[in-house]
């Protein structure tokens, strides 16, 4: 499973003028399954009153930009995009958890400009005024750098672990190119026309706190810029932290990282402490800064939601399972006589061998995957009338269908009557799109854009991955809708639902293969190839959407009546296929083999989900949607503040499938200590937390993938370093 995590809260405490009647139509309401989150230090720094249907009011004493789209920014924003896509791609591959980089490369970006300006004034590439769109520019150029981590961390490990693909990552350059070049541009290309769907008319459902940053640095009267500069001090600081932290961490990890308490009471009990039992699920602390970091951003509610579960899970149903029989752990140390208690019960044993008992963390698989599945599709059912007002727009955008009333026969007729129809009836987008005609992407460009990354799909699925160009273009069709999904999912939650599109597209191919003669691996390939394409292309979908957000909200012309630069498309540029080999050989592949489970789920009848396991999954289902049902439904009006002491079911599910109990705990320490901070000292959370946070997460990852340089270096922790404190002396 693949979760991300976004760090560009949406701002609900300064929209303004939200017309009741406007929501009512649209059937949209902002909630989150998280806090009410307070306001954050870029609300505070913008007027009381916004309008987020409409660009951010222009800056006094900020000149209009002709050209923001520089060399500048855009080398900056790679740079900024490539430690973050690293630093993802390690995390993703450890955890399962990715992290957004809008709000560290508008921080970051903005630190870092500014001080070339300072240092090159006379240079003109260099010492040219910064101002909100360029710092746009940079943001977005840092997360599409950092893009398609979902696609690097889950689908193509686990084809490396089935033994898909070849031995040596680098023989396999040419198909992974091709693979991230279709979700990429595909994603691009079908993301256009979605623009003033979700981006003028569903405002409110999309993040714009790394807008409000960028606003609120490039004010030049009061303490703004000096705060801003403040923040970026700061995240350097955190950030540098996080990355010595990590790196020293290999050479000392059970002092520095992983704190096993209990196998410390083991030990000093002579080995014949009972407090064994609790290392055996996992129970012990781990100086994460990434997952502190998080806890920080997401709220108490998520942080709670997301240990209550791993303590439901590891701390109380999984114990009660291993009593009765149910499942079983396996030895880790069998004939050693010290350590003859210690087990694990992370293990992924089905229940296919001679025994035929499972392990705890194969029955919660189940359950888990449920959960995050239902919650999610719950969310997006829920709100139909999105889907419903996203044909009706396509109907009454009558600038797309002008080349069809043209044309003579009844068609011409209809479309005429539609055209007038649509004229005289007020339409439910009745928001103003702020980019004139040249600024917006012509339907030539767009359609021939997506129609030829489909037949390039086909091609390529045919060709390098012997996977019909039929399942190539379902494939394509599916990431239309896991878009919609995960752009109004992250919305609504701020937890982006890629693992739910992950699973769903795999139960789709998993069905087709189904009884179709493939081999096993063959199956596999189908599942995880156009399961990928669908994830992937909606992924870019989600995250490119949120930087045309960004891009709206930053742009600003004169009098505040054209919206120019905000709307000029970047490339998309994904490094990750250099770091394949990297990591691969370098860290330890933890989170894919979750989707190697859900492959073999779908592709080999001999795997079987356990009754009880079942049952519980079908239970825990049912829940989340009746939560759903209910949040929507009677939790509204003034009764939607109780929406806040509601379980975070997306988290449940996460704490199900994740065997670690290390991160759910380390969320719960960054949150607490977030919450107390805003308590005691409001002013300055306001100030710093964002950028503390971006900082923690960055830098450990960053670390990781220091680490597993060392690694394939030889002069690693490993074999320099101690492993004090650890369970059988290793950690």
């Amino acid at each position: 499973m693949t979760t991300r995590i976004s760090n560009d809260t949406s701002a609900t405490t300064v929209v303004a003028n939200n017309d009741a009647a406007h929501d009512a139509e649209l059937g949209t309401t902002h909630s989150s399954l998280g806090d009410e989150k307070p306001p954050t230090p870029q609300e505070e720094a913008v007027p009381a009153i916004v309008d987020l249907y409409k660009p951010l009011p222009r800056l006094e004493g900020v000149p209009d930009e002709e050209n923001p789209l520089t060399v500048r920014a855009v080398v900056v924003g790679i740079i900024l995009g490539s430690l973050v896509n690293a630093s993802n791609v390690y995390l993703g591959l450890k955890t399962g958890f990715l992290f957004g980089a809008s709000m560290f490369g508008a921080i970051f970006g903005f630190g870092i400009i500014k001080l070339l300006t300072k240092l090159f004034p006379k240079v003109p590439f260099l010492g040219a005024p910064f101002r909100p769109q360029e710092n746009s520019i940079v943001q977005a150029t840092t997360a599409g750098a950092g893009g398609l981590g979902g696609l690097f961390t889950a689908a193509l490990p686990a084809m490396y672990q089935l033994g898909l693909m070849s031995p040596n990552p680098r023989d396999d350059l040419g198909r992974i190119f091709t693979l991230t070049l279709i979700c990429s541009f595909f994603g691009l290309c079908f993301t256009i026309p979605l623009r003033k769907f979700f981006i003028v008319n569903m405002a409110r459902d999309l993040p714009t706190a790394t807008a409000l940053t960028i606003h609120s640095m490039h004010m030049v009267a009061g303490t703004e810029a000096v705060n801003a500069m403040k923040r970026m001090k700061v995240l350097a600081w955190t950030f540098f932290a996080a990355i010595s932290q990590r790196v020293a961490s290999y050479y000392a990890i059970g002092i520095l990282y992983d704190w096993h308490i209990f196998t410390w009471f083991f030990i000093w009990g002579n080995y014949q402490n009972a407090a064994i039992y609790v290392e055996n699920w996992g129970w012990m602390f781990e100086w994460t800064p990434a997952f502190i970091g998080s806890g920080m951003l997401v709220g108490l509610n998520t942080a709670l939601s997301l240990f209550g579960g791993t303590l439901f899970a590891w701390g109380i149903l999984g114990p009660i399972l291993v009593k009765y029989g149910i499942c079983q752990g396996r030895d880790l140390a069998p004939g050693n006589e010290r350590w003859h208690q210690y087990k694990t019960y992370a293990s992924l044993n089905d229940g296919t061998g001679p025994d035929g008992v499972t392990s705890p963390r194969y029955w919660f698989l189940w359950p888990g995957v449920c959960v995050l599945v239902c919650t999610s599709l719950a969310e997006l059912l829920v709100h139909w009338r999105i889907f419903y007002l996203a044909i009706r727009y396509a109907w009454e955008n009558t600038k797309t269908m002008d080349f069809m009333r043209k044309k003579g026969g009844r068609s011409r007729a209809v479309f005429q009557s539609q055209s007038r129809a649509t004229n005289r009836s007020e339409s439910v987008f009745r928001e103003e799109d702020f980019a004139t005609e040249k600024d917006q992407v012509p339907l030539w460009v767009w359609g021939s854009g997506a129609i030829a990354m489909v037949i390039v799909a086909c091609i390529i699925s045919e060709l390098q991955f012997n996977v019909n160009a039929g399942l190539a273009i379902l494939a394509s069709i599916l990431a239309i809708f896991f878009a919609f999904l995960g752009i109004h999912g992250a919305g609504v939650t701020d937890i982006a639902p890629l693992t739910a599109s992950a699973n769903a597209s795999q139960l789709v191919f998993g069905g087709i293969t189904s009884g179709q003669g493939y081999s096993t691996s063959q199956a596999q390939m189908i599942n995880l190839v156009a399961g990928s394409i669908a994830s992937g292309a909606a992924e870019m979908s989600q995250e490119l959407t949120s930087d045309l957000r960004t891009g709206f909200l930053a742009a600003h012309a004169a009098q505040e009546a054209v919206l120019r630069a905000g709307h000029r498309r970047r490339g998309r540029h994904v490094p990750g296929p250099g770091r394949l080999r990297l990591v691969r050989h370098g860290v330890p592949l933890h989170h894919p083999r979750e989707r190697v489970r859900d492959g073999h789920a779908v592709t080999e009848p001999g795997i079987t989900i356990p009754l009880s396991s079942g049952i519980f999954a079908l239970v825990l289902g049912g829940l989340a949607i009746l939560q759903v049902l209910i949040k929507r439904t009677l939790l509204s009006g003034e009764r939607e503040k109780y929406r806040a002491y509601l379980p975070n079911w997306m988290a449940v599910g996460v704490a199900f499938v994740l065997p670690q109990t290390v991160y759910s705990s380390a969320s719960l320490l960054g949150a607490t200590i977030g919450h107390i901070w805003m308590k005691k000292r409001r002013a300055n959370y306001d100030l710093y937390c964002y950028a503390v946070a971006a900082g923690l997460i960055a830098g450990e990852g960053l670390g990781g993938v220091v680490g597993a340089a060392l690694q394939l270096g030889g002069v690693s922790g490993d074999l320099y370093g101690t492993h004090v404190g650890c369970p059988l002396e290793r950690c």
